[in-house]
């Protein structure tokens, strides 16, 4: 399960990324963007995030999780598509040559900070 090592590594990101003058504020919200081919299962990295984030300033925090779609490009005809199963042939022209466009994202895109009163 390599999900415990992604997790680790969004925790490390997020704290370091933390302003050193609001040092000490709680994470709520870490929002990701996942690609479907990035081969990550969304409740597992949940589930290790969950355990990894113990006592750092993480814990509590959620995932938000945007799954993005695998979308190609024909290199034959230029068509553009969304695959949604197991065929990464050409829906136009059926051909095998095609660049994937998205889908193997792993960002994270924005950390929310609870607010303080």
């Amino acid at each position: 399960m390599h999900e415990m090592g992604i997790a680790l590594q969004i925790i490390d990101i997020a704290v370091s990324a933390i302003p050193k003058d609001i040092t000490g504020t709680p994470v709520e919200k870490v929002n990701l963007r996942i690609g479907k081919l990035s081969a990550i299962v969304p409740k597992s990295l949940t589930f290790c995030f969950e355990i990894a984030s113990k006592d750092t300033p993480l814990e509590g925090a959620t995932l938000h999780i945007e799954e993005v779609p695998v979308e190609a490009r024909c290199k034959e005809c230029g068509h553009n598509w969304t695959i949604t199963g197991a065929s990464f042939t050409c829906t136009e022209c059926q051909s095998g040559a095609i660049d994937i466009l998205s889908g193997r994202e792993l960002d994270i895109v924005s950390i929310e900070l609870k607010e303080t009163s």
